[in-house]
């Protein structure tokens, strides 16, 4: 193929923005924050933005415990019934983007303009993106590692405040290079989190416990999705049977307390 008839090279890029290497948000969450902003709806929000209202929640309570600190908010009843804005934060994580996408395109423009008649001297590379089916993702900074003979305790500060434990292997605490200050994301499997009630008066030898307020179910077939609203503006999915979720009259506005060993607490760092 001659050079006349070789297709220009285009670069093309995605932008995210993250929080020490942990993607927080992409085009799909800004446009959905800022369907937000428009309709103050988020189930018309959710529908611009081509997720389900499940999707939409998701993304917002994983974006904002990874941003550390609450990006929406809802505001019950009132004139005219509830609805759903952006905090200052959101507002602010809006308008940031917004400035950063126009440099982006400005930048890629540029970069084309350099590009063009030069695809015999560039190789296309895929980039490979990792994805996790944990269905819980909070990052945050150690705070401490006790170190044991084959396994390590990991102690975590993640949004609000809380903490959480992890017990890993000393190989893996040191290859990962966890130490105090270092930053962290904790994996937690939502099947891996059992509920209850504040008031049940059980010890437990579990080392997360976090309380907070259900702030939404999500029922099926034989397990119902449980989200828990934690202080300072997290939340935590659990997954619990429809039994259990009937015998203890879960519903959102009840207090409960999450629950979750440290050994079911996967670490991990920015590469």
């Amino acid at each position: 193929m001659s050079a006349a008839d070789e297709q220009p090279l285009e670069v093309m890029a995605h932008l995210w923005l993250s929080v020490d290497g942990h993607n927080v948000a992409g085009p799909k969450r800004l446009l959905l924050l800022a369907a937000i902003a428009e309709h103050g709806s988020l189930t018309a929000a959710a529908k611009a933005a081509g997720l389900s209202y499940k999707g939409a929640w998701d993304a917002i309570e994983q974006m904002s415990n990874l941003a550390g600190e609450a990006l929406v908010v809802r505001v019950v009843g009132g004139k005219g019934g509830g609805h759903t804005r952006l905090t200052p934060r959101g507002e602010r994580l809006l308008r940031n983007f917004d400035a950063i996408q126009q440099e982006h395109a400005h930048f890629l423009a540029r970069l084309n303009q350099r590009a063009r008649g030069l695809i015999a001297d560039y190789a296309l590379l895929e980039n490979v993106a990792m994805k996790t089916s944990a269905r819980n993702q909070f990052a945050g900074t150690v705070l401490t590692v006790r170190a044991g003979a084959v396994n390590d305790e990991v102690e975590l500060e993640v949004i609000g405040g809380q903490r959480i434990v992890a017990t890993i292997t000393s190989d893996s605490r040191q290859t990962l290079g966890l130490e105090a200050g270092s930053r962290a994301i904790a994996l937690i499997k939502s099947s891996s989190v059992i509920l209850m009630l504040p008031d049940g008066g059980a010890r437990l030898s579990a080392r997360n416990q976090l309380r907070g307020t259900i702030s939404r179910l999500v029922p099926g077939a034989v397990n119902t999705e449980v989200v828990l609203d934690l202080a300072g503006g997290g939340s935590l999915a659990a997954i619990v049977t429809n039994e259990g979720a009937t015998d203890l009259a879960l519903a959102p506005g009840v207090e409960a307390v999450a629950v979750f060993k440290a050994s079911s607490v996967i670490l991990g760092v920015a590469a």
